[in-house]
């Protein structure tokens, strides 16, 4: 290399393989040395001089060859030893014969970084002293990336193959991801010129649940990711007047989720929940039993439709959720799993109602017999009416004082425990949960049939009774009434 001689004391800061051919190598120095050899370090010819504008002896601090042409790569200088503050980026598309610079007014800060986008030819992303700044026009023009994002020296990032991730290193604030780039890999000329569209997402992973217990002894801690689908979307102007928001649909046609869309001007990206509502549990002296059990469901892997409204506008576009890949279970057991946690999640719900059925009805025919007084005939009908669903609703849920310390179970705290297990693994449920599963359900039955048989034999001729009294009748809530009263609350 030219820069071997004993003269030349400089320091080689930035090197890189030409992803398209290994014998291209670039190579960077902190005395702005530019050299390229291009037969796998046989010949070097140097090629820094030939930048315009740089001032002599500018740091190399990152050279990166392009992923799409051999002859094409970037580069960034420093400048701030000698009080030289500009931001220097520049491009070659001829094995460094001549030289573009790409800074502009929108770059802040002297440059460490610069990155060229795996899939996308003219997606950019330059680190400066100042910040994070991304280009989706080969650097024509740069914004700066904010949000989150702190206004920090950026010393290097990579963008993970798999993933499509960009990782950031920044200067005394650690490592920050920028969760898929593509979204960014969208923001095509014609998708900047709409009012609005819909920008393309990575599959959504459903990510093997699990738990941990730890105990850490620095504060340093990211943010777990969450569990959803992320939606991404592009406005040209921030939406000021009228609804804007996402509605999802399952593989049925079936509205199963709405949700609030983000308004601003540019990117917004929506987490849609892969998950349903926590469960409708029973009240009970006991806690429902911890872990996967005060969670909801997961939708089921595959395709869901996606709607925009914006105004009187509708845009469509699609989200999937995929499985993990690590997962070692079958689609089909997955298929089962699905199956059996949606039915015990939908027991639950009837349980509920069941549950409060049966003491709206308890409560109504005592406070009747109140009315009517200890000696009156019909009242002592009534209180042994309550007594009776005092009784049922006692073998339904425990009511023990003590709670989960008097170690009592009945068919709430079995089934949710069920429900719980069966949610916290995503392979096929066993074969003795299958069954037991159907003994809850038998149990569930006996409950709704002697609540029916109350309704449509006791409760006829109380409420005639209650009637010649001027006394309202005793009524057996509906699964409607019921539902309805559960989206109010």
């Amino acid at each position: 290399m030219d820069n071997s001689s004993a003269e030349n004391h400089c320091t080689i800061f930035s090197i890189c393989e030409s992803p398209k051919n290994p014998e291209v190598v670039w190579v960077g120095t902190d005395d702005g040395n530019v050299q390229l050899t291009r037969d796998g370090g046989k010949t070097w010819v140097s090629v820094g001089k030939k930048i315009t504008g740089l001032p002599p002896n500018t740091w190399v601090t990152c050279l990166e060859a392009s992923h799409f042409e051999e002859g094409t790569a970037y580069a960034t200088f420093d400048g701030h030893q000698t009080g030289d503050m500009k931001t220097y980026v520049y491009r070659t598309t001829d094995f460094g014969k001549t030289w573009q610079s790409l800074a502009s007014g929108e770059l802040k800060g002297y440059a460490h970084v610069v990155r060229e986008d795996l899939v996308k030819p003219g997606l950019l992303f330059v680190g400066t002293e100042s910040g994070l700044f991304i280009s989706v026009d080969a650097g024509a023009a740069w914004a700066p990336i904010k949000g989150d994002f702190p206004p920090v020296a950026v010393r290097d990032m990579a963008i993970h193959p798999r993933e499509h991730d960009l990782l950031v290193a920044t200067h005394g604030r650690g490592i920050w991801i920028l969760d898929d780039l593509t979204p960014l890999r969208g923001l095509t000329p014609e998708v900047l010129a709409s009012d609005a569209a819909f920008l393309p997402s990575r599959p959504s992973v459903m990510v093997i649940p699990s738990s941990e217990q730890r105990f850490d002894a620095s504060e340093y801690t990211g943010r777990v990711p969450e569990e959803a689908a992320v939606v991404s979307y592009y406005l040209k102007k921030r939406h000021m007047f009228g609804d804007l928001k996402l509605e999802v649909y399952d593989p049925k046609g079936q509205l199963i989720s709405t949700l609030p869309g983000g308004k601003r001007r540019g990117i917004n990206r929506v987490a849609w929940p892969m998950r349903l509502k926590a469960p409708k549990v029973p009240p009970s002296g006991n806690l429902v039993p911890l872990g996967f059990a005060i969670f909801g469901p997961r939708l089921p892997e595959g395709p869901y439709a996606v709607k925009l409204i914006r105004g009187k506008d509708t845009l469509s576009s699609q989200v999937i959720l995929a499985p993990d890949p690590r997962s070692p279970h079958t689609a089909a057991d997955r298929a089962v799993q699905q199956e059996v946690v949606l039915k015990l999640y939908r027991d639950l719900a009837t349980l509920s109602f069941i549950v409060d059925a049966v003491v709206d009805v308890r409560d109504q025919a005592r406070a009747r017999a109140e009315k009517l007084g200890k000696a009156d005939a019909l009242g002592k009908k009534l209180t042994a009416l309550a007594d009776r669903l005092e009784t049922r609703r006692k073998a339904l849920v425990a009511t023990r004082e003590g709670g989960q310390l008097a170690g009592e179970e009945q068919l709430r705290e079995k089934l949710g425990a069920l429900y719980g297990a069966v949610n916290g693994f995503e392979g096929r449920p066993t074969n003795s949960q299958l069954r037991f599963a159907e003994v809850c359900e038998a149990k569930m039955a006996d409950a709704q049939a002697e609540l029916d048989a109350i309704a449509g034999k006791d409760l006829p001729a109380i409420n005639t009774a209650l009637e010649s009294k001027r006394l309202d009748p005793v009524k057996t809530m509906s699964r409607e009434e019921w539902q309805k009263k559960q989206e109010k609350s």
